[in-house]
């Protein structure tokens, strides 16, 4: 990891900063929208009572500031003789599709109040950018970009963490005579592997106890089936990343949800680990009580 990272955000309205904003965050950056820019010596300072939590700052500073936005370059030179270097990032799109954009959404542009239409204001917040893009450390041009490009050119440059960690995967175990769970992305069925539920010194345990573990992976099919899933899992987790998903919710379901779910749900979440993902593991039905064998 770096020591110190700051990066203003700025650019064309409607060119996709408060998506980059929300990819920063992503990150682990700490983020501020729409900071007048008078403010940013403060935030330096503020920073240096919360070394931790503000290692790295991603500022969204923009014309929706009005007049203030001429104070930008003058307080991020004045930031860097606090010690704190800022680089800026300047995100451009063309005139058409920023026409298109504010039209389709129906927002009103920051200039709009100063000019009878859309494209006038672009071309007026286009003249008033013309500095700072000049000044920028890196210029996206976002016209042709679908959301995972973006993610991707700004991840290129700007992570500070494994890319792996970006994404919360959470693995639940549970009972589908309870439903499944509505935030799953992904659902699997382990109801063909063995069921200690039938075996009576077994039928109390759940799956976490190394009895009942033993028992489900000795299933011959047990094997089988966690190995191809965790190469299903493997496959689609880099492009779930890819996509800018930032959580998802791998679900593994039998009967009751106390045996082989969870013990599946944990042979999961220990592969994951091991590939450095950011894992957590959740036994949503482990302490119902077991029904009699014939209510199966």
């Amino acid at each position: 990891m770096t020591d110190k990272r700051w990066v203003l955000i700025t650019g064309m309205s409607g060119s996709g900063k408060t998506l980059a904003s929300h990819i920063f965050e992503d990150l682990g950056y700490f983020c501020v929208d729409n900071l007048p820019p008078r403010l940013l010596p403060m935030l330096v300072e503020l920073s240096k009572e919360h070394p931790q939590q503000m290692q790295h700052v991603a500022l969204v500073i923009d014309t929706r500031c009005g007049e203030m936005f001429a104070e930008t370059l003058p307080n991020v030179r004045r930031a860097a003789e606090q010690g704190v270097s800022i680089r800026i990032l300047f995100l451009d799109c063309s005139d058409e599709i920023l026409v298109q954009r504010f039209k389709e959404t129906r927002r009103k542009h920051p200039l709009f109040h100063k000019h009878p239409t859309i494209l006038q204001s672009i071309r007026a917040e286009r003249e008033l950018l013309e500095e700072v893009k000049a000044s920028a450390d890196k210029v996206i041009d976002t016209s042709s970009m679908a959301p995972h490009e973006l993610r991707a050119s700004i991840e290129d440059d700007y992570r500070v963490m494994e890319q792996k960690v970006g994404i919360a995967v959470n693995v639940v175990s549970f009972g589908f005579k309870y439903g499944i769970p509505s935030e799953a992305d992904l659902v699997f069925d382990v109801r063909f592997l063995a069921n200690p539920h039938y075996i009576p010194h077994l039928r109390l345990l759940d799956g976490r106890d190394s009895h009942i573990r033993e028992y489900v992976l000795a299933d011959p099919l047990a094997g089988d089936f966690i190995h191809r899933l965790q190469e299903l899992i493997e496959f689609t987790l880099p492009q779930y990343i890819r996509e800018g998903k930032a959580y998802l919710t791998i679900a593994i379901g039998c009967t009751g949800g106390r045996h082989r779910s969870v013990v599946i749900a944990e042979q999961i979440m220990q592969f994951l680990k091991q590939k450095g993902y950011r894992v957590y593991v959740q036994h949503r039905d482990v302490r119902r009580q077991p029904p009699l064998p014939e209510a199966e």
